[in-house]
C-alpha cells in the first residue's frame, strides 16, 4: 500500500497510513514537484484565481508521496477527502466567497485530533478514528484550510528527535542523515521541504521551536491558552501549547490568527492578539538581553561554537537595526524542579491511556513510573511555584527594563539520525538536556517565544535563536522577528530537493 492510498477510516474520511508496511521494501522515490508557495501567497493566488485549491492540494499530495521514502514526514494522509474538500473550496471561491485560508493545504501534528483519523501521538499499535476535530482543527476548517494529513511526532512528544518503532525516522530536508528535531519534526520537515505551506505543531519543552531551529523555519510558541488545546484541558500539566511552523513570519502569524481562540471549556483565555498586523509593524527600538547561560541542567552544557557564532551574528544584526543589545543572565533558579514533575506526570497521564502499554518505548514506561510517583501533592507544589517563577524571571523585563530575551534555541546543531538509539531513559534525558537546554523554561512560565533562523553551520546544518518575552508579548516578538526577516531574508534559502 502506498502512503497516499486511502482506506476507510470512519465518518466518511479517507485516510492512509504514511508508514510503509513491515517487510516491504520502500519504492523508489517519484519525481518531486516544485515546492508549494507559502501560506499567504497560496491564499492570494487562490483569491486571484491564478491557481485552484485542487491544483495546490494535488501538488501537496504528490510531493508528500514523492518524499515519503526519504523524509517520512507524514503518519496519515487524507488524499481522497482533501481533494474533495479542495473541489468544494474551488466552488466557493468561484462563487466569490473569501476566507483567510480558503482552499489552502496545511498539515497538523499527530497529537491533534482530526475527525475520521486515529490520533497515535507517535505511538505504535492500533487506535480507532476519533469522532470530532480538535478545536484548533475546527478553527482551521472555519478559516477554509484543507488538512491534507497528520505529521509524525515522537512517542508522546517527549524527545527532540522524531524517530520511533511505529513509523521509523523522520529526516531533515537539509541533510537526511540528521533529525529535523522534535517532537514536531514531521511538521517541520514538511514545511521546510515545501510539502505544505505551513503546519501546526505543539510545544511542551521546545517542540515547535527546536525543530524550527533545526530546519530553518519560523516557529511560534504562543502564550498558554492562545490556541485551544481542546479536547484536552491542560495537557502536560500546562506545559504544552499548539503553535505554527512556517517559512516566513507573515505565514506563521497568519496561521496563528486562523487558529487562535478559546473553546468554552478551556482553562486559559488570554485576550486576543492580531499577529498578522504585528508582522507588518515596526517594533520600535527595543532593549534586548542576550543570554548564553542556560538554566541549571547539571550537564554543563553551553552553546556549540557554531551555534554561538550564528547567534552572535544575529545579535549584531539587531544592534545594527537600532536595538540596544546587552548580555544578561536571567534568574532561572531551580526551575527544573518544577519542570520535571509536570513533564513526567503529563507523560504518565497520556501513557496510561494507551490500550497496549507493552508497545510503548521502555523510556516512556520509565517516565510513566516516575510521573506516577510525582503526581498528586508533588506536581501540585510544582505548579504552585509558577507565580514565584514569574516574578523572579520576569524581573528581567520588569526591574531590569528589557523588552526581549535572546538566546540560542538549542545548544547544538541537529544530531544525526540514531544518535539517541539504545540509550536508557536517564542517558536520553542527559543527552537531550545537553543539546536543548534553552527552550523549556518558557513552557513552565506559559509565556510566548519565537524561533527565528540564525544561519547555518559550516557543514550546512540550520541553527536558530529564540526571541522570548513576558506574558502576552506575541505581537512585539512577531514584529521584531519580521524586522529581522526583512534584513536577513532567510526565506530565500531552501533545502535541496
Amino acid at each position: 500500500m502506498s502512503s497516499a492510498e486511502p482506506t476507510e477510516a470512519g465518518r466518511g474520511e479517507q485516510a492512509g497510513p504514511a508508514v510503509r508496511e513491515p517487510g516491504r521494501a520502500p519504492r523508489p522515490a517519484a519525481p518531486v514537484p516544485s515546492p508549494l508557495p507559502g501560506l499567504a501567497e497560496s491564499a492570494r493566488l487562490l483569491a486571484d484565481a491564478t491557481t485552484t485549491s485542487t491544483a495546490l492540494v494535488a501538488d501537496a499530495l504528490a510531493r508528500i508521496e514523492a518524499t515519503q521514502p526519504t523524509l517520512n514526514a507524514f503518519r496519515h494522509l487524507r488524499a481522497v477527502a482533501a481533494l474533495a474538500e479542495a473541489a468544494e473550496a474551488d466552488r466557493r471561491l468561484a462563487a466569490g466567497e473569501r476566507l483567510p485560508l480558503l482552499g489552502v493545504p496545511v498539515a497538523v501534528k499527530d497529537d491533534t485530533d482530526v475527525a475520521g483519523l486515529p490520533t497515535h501521538f507517535g505511538c505504535d499499535g492500533e487506535r480507532p478514528p476519533v469522532a470530532s476535530d480538535s478545536e484548533a482543527v475546527r478553527r482551521l476548517r472555519a478559516a477554509g484550510a484543507v488538512v491534507v494529513g497528520k505529521t509524525n511526532s515522537c512517542e508522546l512528544g517527549q524527545w527532540p528527535f522524531t524517530e520511533g518503532t511505529a513509523f521509523g525516522a523522520t529526516r531533515n530536508p537539509w541533510n537526511t542523515a540528521h533529525t529535523p528535531g522534535g517532537s514536531s519534526g514531521g511538521s517541520a520537515a514538511a514545511v521546510a521541504a515545501g510539502l505544505v505551506p505551513a503546519a501546526l505543531g505543539s510545544d511542551g519543552a521546545g517542540s515547535v521551536r527546536i525543530p524550527a531551529a533545526w530546519t530553518h523555519l519560523v516557529g511560534i510558541k504562543p502564550q498558554r491558552g492562545r490556541i485551544s488545546v481542546h479536547p484536552h484541558s491542560d495537557p502536560f500539566q500546562g506545559l504544552t501549547v499548539n503553535g505554527p511552523l512556517a517559512r516566513t513570519v507573515a505565514d506563521a502569524a497568519l496561521l496563528l490568527d486562523a487558529v487562535a481562540g478559546a473553546h468554552p471549556e478551556d482553562f486559559h483565555r488570554p485576550p486576543a492578539v492580531r499577529a498578522a498586523d504585528a508582522a507588518r509593524r515596526d517594533p520600535g527600538r527595543l532593549r534586548i538581553a542576550l543570554a548564553w547561560r542556560p538554566p541549571l541542567t547539571l550537564t554543563g552544557a553551553g552553546p556549540d561554537p557554531e551555534v554561538r557564532r550564528a547567534v552572535t551574528a544575529l545579535a549584531d544584526t539587531l544592534a545594527r537595526l537600532g536595538h540596544h543589545v546587552e548580555e544578561a543572565r536571567p534568574r532561572y533558579g531551580l526551575i527544573g524542579l518544577a519542570f520535571v514533575p509536570r513533564a513526567t506526570v503529563g507523560i504518565a497521564e497520556f501513557a496510561a491511556r494507551h490500550p497496549e502499554p507493552a508497545l510503548l518505548d521502555p523510556r516512556t514506561r520509565a517516565a510513566l513510573r516516575t510521573g506516577t510517583r510525582l503526581g498528586g501533592r508533588v506536581v501540585r507544589a510544582a505548579r504552585a511555584r509558577e507565580v514565584r517563577q514569574h516574578r523572579r524571571i520576569g524581573a528581567l523585563f520588569d526591574a531590569s527594563g528589557f523588552d526581549v530575551l535572546l538566546t540560542p534555541t538549542t545548544a547544538a546543531p541537529p544530531p544525526r539520525i540514531g544518535r539517541f538509539d539504545d540509550l536508557s531513559a536517564w542517558r536520553t534525558d542527559v543527552a537531550m538536556a545537553a543539546a536543548c537546554p534553552y527552550a523549556w523554561p518558557w513552557n513552565v512560565l506559559g509565556w510566548p517565544g519565537v524561533n527565528v533562523p540564525a544561519g547555518f553551520t559550516r557543514s550546512g546544518l540550520p541553527v536558530g535563536a529564540q526571541l522570548l518575552g513576558p506574558s502576552r508579548s506575541e505581537e512585539r516578538l512577531i514584529a521584531l522577528a519580521a524586522q529581522l526577516e526583512d534584513d536577513r531574508r532567510w526565506f530565500e534559502h531552501r533545502p535541496p530537493v
